[in-house]
């Protein structure tokens, strides 16, 4: 008889390892297995308290008949009736009334359920995985003084078919939250990568807009009223030569400074000819007017596909490399700039080096050029770097976007990708 009883038990443990393969979550685990546990420690209520990953709070599953305790968010662990076994205080706790046993009902306890279910005999052991508690089993009766230790030996027994499937989907669970957290805060910055895009393009239009007014207009005027000026000087050399004279050249390199804003505004090279033309031109534009002795270069060694990029990538780009050529200039003192445009691994890279006295923590305008560079560079979703140069002198900077995919042309000039 012995033997038959112990060869029933091993059936039954036998079939809780059946019903759990292929169950996918908590829930499932239980309804799957509560029958069979049946079998073994006879109970009127069965629950699983996993702890959430920080170990702080626990979550309840439930067969049989459902309490406040499953239908409740993730509760605090200093609050469970069973907190003993969750902390690891106590390797089991057993009940003969838990409707008046202390242990359950101590200041600030969840103990509600025991009473209006009227759970008097209680059987609680820990989950286990490599020596963590993850969790605990427990069994309860409406009849009072019915588990024994064999009964909590049996209870072990199960914890330990139970712990590890418990274990990977808890995990697999956590893993799935972070997923969708990240996907989330993704989806914000993207949101805002874009909005910051849009805003960007807005603004480069108004930008643009204003360099074609101060052009049309503002530029028109005080070049009409420069001409008057030199009129006025050649009629009345006499009276007012060397009054008007020194206005005169004011005038003129307002009017200078006036086309530079403008052309700054409205980068007409680069919507014409293209980025690698645009950032020469600049280049060899800031170096003439800077009036230092700078030897400079630029290769474009893209084949082309620097100017397939879309506007707003191009102009972004091409903003960079303008105020990376004009920290060099203004700041670094070199005596050579050079200028690289290539494409590496799928991505075009506009590379800015220079000899001069090197980056080291920068501050006032430089700083603010560099924040510049890089909020650029993100909202364009492109890859920003500054560094030392060769050898630890002057400085390199390096930006990089993906390439675009290139339009092939038929015989008809008809553009496909």
């Amino acid at each position: 008889m012995l033997n038959a009883a112990h060869n029933s038990l091993f059936d039954h443990y036998l079939g809780i390892s059946r019903l759990l393969a292929g169950q996918l979550d908590f829930n499932s685990i239980i309804r799957a297995v509560a029958a069979k546990i049946q079998h073994i420690i006879p109970h009127d209520h069965l629950d699983v308290c996993i702890k959430t990953m920080d170990g702080k709070f626990h979550i309840a599953y439930e067969s049989g008949e459902e309490t406040a305790w499953s239908r409740l968010p993730p509760a605090p662990l200093t609050g469970s009736p069973i907190r003993a076994v969750l902390s690891g205080e106590e390797e089991y706790l057993l009940a003969a009334d838990a409707c008046t046993d202390q242990r359950f009902h101590f200041e600030g306890a969840f103990s509600s359920p025991i009473i209006a279910l009227s759970l008097r005999g209680r059987l609680h052991v820990p989950l286990k995985v490599q020596g963590d508690i993850i969790g605990a089993l427990s069994c309860s009766s409406k009849t009072a003084d019915c588990y024994t230790l064999q009964d909590v030996a049996n209870a072990r027994s199960i914890a330990d078919l139970l712990a590890p499937y418990f274990f990977a989907i808890r995990a697999a669970e956590q893993a799935k939250q972070s997923a969708i957290v990240e996907a989330e805060a993704r989806a914000r910055e993207e949101g805002l990568r874009l909005g910051a895009l849009k805003l960007t393009e807005a603004l480069e239009a108004e930008r643009q807009r204003i360099g074609m007014d101060l052009h049309d207009q503002t530029l028109a005027d005080l070049t009409r009223l420069s001409r008057r000026m030199e009129r006025l000087t050649h009629m009345r050399r006499d009276m007012a030569a060397e009054a008007i004279e020194p206005l005169f050249r004011t005038l003129q390199q307002c009017m200078h400074d006036l086309r530079q804003i403008i052309e700054e505004a409205k980068p007409s090279v680069l919507q014409l000819f293209g980025l690698a033309q645009a950032i020469e031109n600049h280049l060899d534009r800031s170096v003439r007017e800077s009036g230092q002795q700078i030897a400079w270069s630029l290769t474009d060694e893209t084949d082309g596909a620097a100017d397939g990029l879309p506007q707003t990538i191009a102009t972004a780009l091409f903003r960079i490399g303008q105020e990376a050529i004009n920290n060099a200039i203004r700041h670094a003192q070199p005596q050579n700039i050079g200028v690289r445009i290539f494409i590496a691994d799928g991505n075009l890279l506009i590379e800015v080096v220079d000899d001069g006295s090197g980056y080291d923590r920068p501050r006032g305008r430089m700083g603010q050029g560099i924040d510049n560079m890089k909020t650029r560079a993100r909202l364009i979703s492109a890859r920003f770097e500054i560094s030392g140069g060769k050898g630890g002198s002057g400085t390199r900077i390096r930006v990089s976007t993906p390439v675009p995919p290139r339009h092939s042309e038929d015989r008809d000039g008809n553009s496909h990708r």
